[in-house]
């Protein structure tokens, strides 16, 4: 019993210091959690995946596009503007934050801007991949102790 009680606490210190000391979430990923249930158990687990899938996605495409002897600014926009979106939508609040400045990068057609910002986002965005799997271990040892 002790190690669930232990396995608890250090989940639960863990998800704090995500959402309190860097900012990595924000309370939407917390209406997230709320809308998995018994009948759904894996749902954050399965829209975390996909969002990481769509991430990895992404910024292959991002690198893409600046790497073009003439960047489509546009066409780097709309790819900048679907990551803030699925990073808001998981409550990944400082790649939202990053891309919100890779945005503004995208309007000005600044492309040493939109290199640092690319740079930025693939920071922040494995920053956070690692964090919400570090979250998903956690949960998953509690589980299998029994919690």
């Amino acid at each position: 019993m002790e190690g669930v009680l232990q396995l608890q606490s250090q989940l639960a210190d863990y998800t704090t210091s995500l959402y309190n000391e860097k900012e990595f979430l924000d309370e939407q990923f917390t209406q997230l959690q709320q809308l998995q249930d018994e009948s759904n158990p894996e749902f954050v687990v399965e829209v975390v995946s996909l969002f990481f899938e769509d991430s990895e996605r992404l910024l292959n495409e991002l690198t893409k596009a600046l790497d073009q002897q003439s960047v489509d600014f546009k066409k780097v926009d709309a790819h900048v503007h679907q990551f803030k979106g699925s990073s808001s939508s998981i409550g990944a609040q400082r790649v939202q934050n990053a891309c919100i400045s890779f945005r503004n990068n995208c309007d000005q057609q600044n492309i040493e801007g939109c290199l640092e910002s690319l740079q930025q986002v693939k920071h922040e965005y494995s920053l956070v991949k690692n964090k919400l799997e570090t979250l998903f271990k956690l949960e998953q040892r509690l589980l299998k102790a029994g919690g």
